[in-house]
């Protein structure tokens, strides 16, 4: 399998646009919330007085990890001392927006180092795929929708730009892509958990029976060849469009358990299939306002994937942010147009994996 030479994905649109339209994230961690709190109350602490380190993989610019964060924290104190100390590791890609991520943490009403003097939050600015904590020091890691994203793109996807909609031997590079990618991500976690500490993995799933997630992707596949058509891109450009996104399957989860029941000393305690409503749709069919729905179902997508599929742009690549507004707004504003004309909702599934780390 030759890569080819698209990197894997952008970091999410900057200057807050994830933080004010990752809805969806936002809404599938909230389920996943109890599985944390069930967590914090029964991963390992160890002896005081040292530190209890939390790690959040793929945080992004941190608004969606407020509540966790609080959550996990809220859980873990009355288990310790008052005054023992809690790092929090926010970790993603070096290009993601650090800047919004700080200031997040430190003016949010929300924050969660708002009341606990003994809670220090940290950032680190490197891709989890590779290690980014010293060996056996993590003891609660969380990662929401993070794990989604390939490590690279193995494959160009004819016709489209969406591996969910990927066949034949693009299809087969994709679904081998996200094995090696899967055992990699799960093999740096376990190197770098305490023994007993959790570790709980929040990813997407397609609904079954709902395509409306699928129908967002279609549309702006449509729009991408419209704007092929009005030469705002290039043919070539078109062809490099592709997202390193992969919603793995409840077996593609469960593979490298499925030998001994265990990985790299780590087991699955628990494995949850929720359904994801779209609360933008369920706001629509009370107040009957096409645009609304569009534009927000438009602007989840560029705030999540649009920065992936910019990257092929030559101008982009070259620094030029002109290109990529103009690239963004119209990519947009087709999107809209078709999501007004045929609306539908944007259902989804939740899957929350519990891992837990044994041995040594």
């Amino acid at each position: 399998m030759s890569h080819v030479t698209v990197p894997a994905h952008g970091v999410m649109e900057g200057k807050g646009a994830y933080n004010k339209h990752a809805t969806i994230p936002a809404s599938g961690a909230v389920l996943a919330l109890p599985f944390l709190e069930r967590a914090s109350q029964e991963v390992t602490l160890g002896n005081e007085p040292d530190p209890i380190v939390i790690a959040d993989y793929g945080s992004s610019q941190g608004k969606n990890s407020l509540r966790p964060m609080r959550v996990a924290i809220r859980n873990l104190r009355p288990r310790v001392s008052p005054n023992r100390p809690v790092f929090v590791f926010h970790i993603d890609q070096p290009t993601n927006d650090f800047n919004c991520l700080f200031e997040v943490l430190s003016s949010d009403p929300d924050r969660y180092a708002l009341d606990e003097a003994h809670v220090f939050p940290c950032a680190i600015g490197r891709s989890f795929y590779e290690q980014v904590l010293p060996p056996h020091s993590v003891h609660l890691g969380w990662c929401s929708y993070a794990a989604v994203w390939l490590r690279q793109i193995p494959s160009l996807i004819p016709g489209h730009f969406f591996p969910g909609h990927s066949t034949g031997a693009a299809r087969e590079h994709f679904e081998r892509q996200a094995a090696e990618d899967w055992e990699t991500f799960l093999s740096l976690r376990a190197t770098e958990m305490r023994t007993g500490a959790r570790f709980i993995v929040v990813l997407p799933a397609l609904a079954e029976g709902a395509p409306g997630f699928g129908r967002v992707m279609d549309h702006a596949n449509a729009v991408l060849a419209e704007m092929v058509n009005e030469r705002a891109i290039t043919a070539d450009e078109r062809a490099h469009m592709v997202l390193g996104s992969y919603p793995r399957r409840k077996d593609e989860l469960l593979a490298p358990f499925t030998r001994d029941g265990t990985f790299r000393d780590l087991s699955v305690e628990q494995l949850d299939i929720s359904p994801l409503p779209d609360a933008v749709w369920a706001e629509y069919r009370r107040t009957g306002d096409k645009q609304v729905l569009a534009m927000r179902h438009a602007l989840l997508f560029r705030a999540i994937f649009m920065p992936s599929l910019a990257r092929a742009l030559a101008g982009v690549r070259a620094g030029d942010e002109t290109a990529l507004q103009t690239f963004a707004d119209r990519l947009q504003n087709g999107l809209i147009k078709r999501l007004t004309i045929d609306p539908s909702p944007v259902d989804m599934c939740v899957q929350t994996l519990v891992l837990a780390k044994s041995g040594a």
